[in-house]
């Protein structure tokens, strides 16, 4: 633990600065600039509306924002995972050539996706004050949900990442994983309406995603408290997690030059 303090005082700005880097080179060559990273999220939620209201005949009140709610948890997570299985051959160059704890590299790309992130829930609040939704104090959930999201996913990319550094494959068990967890996190449907029991209740519980998805709805446009229990569970999975990714990184990390 006292590695992880000290590792992060010394490389968190370089962290930060290399995803602001990113930022501004993904839209160098743009004409549209950032305003695609408004425009991205709101063309996906728009054909997830017409898939939704084509395939099941109806939406659920504040369609889309209920849809926009879970389109932008879920590109955060899927990006962050899928991205961490090459991260480290992906930055060859920084790996083998100067010491950075290797997790850094998933940290700074969640810098990054946190930050698009960040601005299409921006765009979720103004939809709010559009559709007039009410809001109550339970809307202030959303910090420990993030936080939950963040620290699972965090755990997860980081144990991918090791194991991807070895296994050449894992990026296509690793892709076709995640499109079968989309269809089971209630993107653009909601799984306790459109799921009988008691499936619907394993669906939102044992997937953190789907879990985390549908109580930010809750929160935001439901005016619902979360399942603290289950928050609580995922917290210390999460926690776990974690500690295993970096641990596992630590005593590995040296040999990643050698493999790639």
């Amino acid at each position: 633990m006292k590695r992880v303090i000290e590792d992060v005082k010394k490389y968190i700005k370089y962290t930060m600065y290399a995803a602001k880097c990113s930022l501004k080179s993904e839209v160098a060559g743009s004409r549209l600039s950032w305003l695609w990273w408004i425009l991205d999220p709101l063309l996906f939620m728009l054909v997830y509306m017409f898939v939704a209201l084509i395939v099941f005949g109806k939406g659920e009140n504040y369609f889309p924002i209920f849809i926009f709610i879970g389109l932008t948890t879920w590109q955060f997570f899927e990006n962050v995972v899928k991205g961490a299985v090459k991260i480290v051959s992906n930055n060859s160059a920084i790996v083998s050539k100067v010491y950075l704890p290797k997790y850094f590299l998933i940290i700074q790309r969640m810098f990054v996706r946190g930050f698009k992130m960040g601005v299409s829930f921006t765009i979720v609040v103004i939809m709010m004050l559009a559709f007039r939704v009410p809001v109550s104090w339970a809307i202030l959930y959303v910090i420990p949900l993030f936080a939950v999201l963040f620290l699972v996913t965090f755990g997860i990319a980081t144990i991918l990442m090791h194991y991807g550094v070895f296994l050449e494959d894992l990026s296509n068990l690793v892709t076709v994983g995640m499109r079968l967890i989309f269809y089971m996190s209630g993107i653009f449907y909601s799984i306790s309406n459109r799921v009988s029991e008691p499936y619907s209740a394993l669906l939102e519980k044992c997937n953190p995603v789907a879990f985390i998805i549908a109580e930010l709805r809750n929160v935001m446009l439901y005016k619902t408290h979360p399942d603290l229990v289950t928050l609580g569970i995922w917290f210390v999975i999460g926690c776990i997690l974690t500690m295993v990714g970096v641990g596992i990184v630590y005593k590995y990390e040296n040999s990643y030059a050698k493999v790639i």
